[in-house]
């Protein structure tokens, strides 16, 4: 059986002036960074990744067309702007261009019923494009109480995660907590159209958003892709890539779901709910 194409957004842009000038090597220019731990979590989950950089707007919807799967990549801050609020003082880095190609593309993705995986920015863009909100910084509202930016690598897990018992990510993680690792300072707060919360840190804040009406649509605060030597973590990429198989095959990404819903009206409404930001 063929492998599904996944494509991962790369959602970090490195600009000319903060590029590493190499002896010896090409003229420095503005370049796209991806850490491989994307790419190698698709490719051992089964699927084939393909990146993704950020495009003309009018080639967001027909790069979908060569895609069974999408993966919504970490990053810098989503712009406020973009859900329509006021910028912190604590608002890190953006980019204008990357959050409306992202935020395209996760509109057109739905629309085509595409199966959509985010991790950290990636599930604040799945939200954003389904018309939500983000918390913008952390520490004004827990205090402190939960560490979502941690010292350790990546590959260390510092705090666990409530799961929805009744939800498509416990029965992919076999349910119970999770441990998971946690680098932002931004947060899902108001939920986008159809999509509910399925995970919680202990201080309340959303960690795992998912789709309604039975798509492949997921999303997690926290980065997956350097934990997949645990089972846990890999079942998320492993799920992305059935859905896709089945997506390329025409047979639905509903089928494997297992959240136990049907499409309903929300769905009729997605476009205008999409286009609410």
């Amino acid at each position: 059986m063929s492998r599904p194409v996944i494509g991962v957004t790369v959602s970090e842009i490195r600009r000319k002036e903060d590029a590493q000038r190499v002896e010896h090597g090409e003229p420095t220019q503005t370049e796209m960074t991806l850490g491989l731990t994307y790419m190698r979590a698709v490719e051992v989950a089964g699927g084939l990744p393909v990146a993704l950089p950020p495009l003309t707007m009018e080639n967001a919807d027909a790069v979908l067309d060569h895609l069974s799967g999408l993966l919504l990549t970490g990053g810098p801050d989503v712009d406020p702007s973009c859900y329509g609020a006021e910028p912190s003082a604590e608002l890190g880095p953006t980019d204008p261009v990357v959050d409306a190609f992202e935020i395209e593309l996760c509109r057109s993705a739905y629309r085509r019923r595409v199966p959509i995986l985010g991790i950290c920015r990636g599930a604040q863009v799945l939200n954003v494009a389904r018309g939500g909100t983000l918390h913008q910084h952390l520490p004004h509202l827990n205090g402190g109480a939960v560490e979502h930016r941690q010292a350790e690598p990546g590959t260390r897990t510092t705090h666990e995660v409530r799961v929805s018992p009744d939800s498509s990510l416990a029965r992919t993680t076999g349910g119970g907590p999770v441990k998971v690792n946690s680098f932002h300072h931004q947060a899902i707060d108001r939920l986008g159209l159809d999509l509910r919360p399925v995970a919680w840190a202990e201080d309340g804040m959303i960690e795992a958003i998912e789709g309604r009406g039975g798509r492949f649509v997921l999303g997690v605060q926290w980065h997956a892709e350097t934990l997949v030597g645990e089972a846990e973590q890999l079942s998320l990429f492993e799920r992305l890539v059935e859905a896709a198989t089945l997506a390329g095959q025409g047979g639905g990404e509903h089928q494997v779901s297992g959240s136990g819903e049907q499409a309903g009206s929300g769905e009729q409404q997605e476009d205008s709910g999409a286009h609410a930001v």
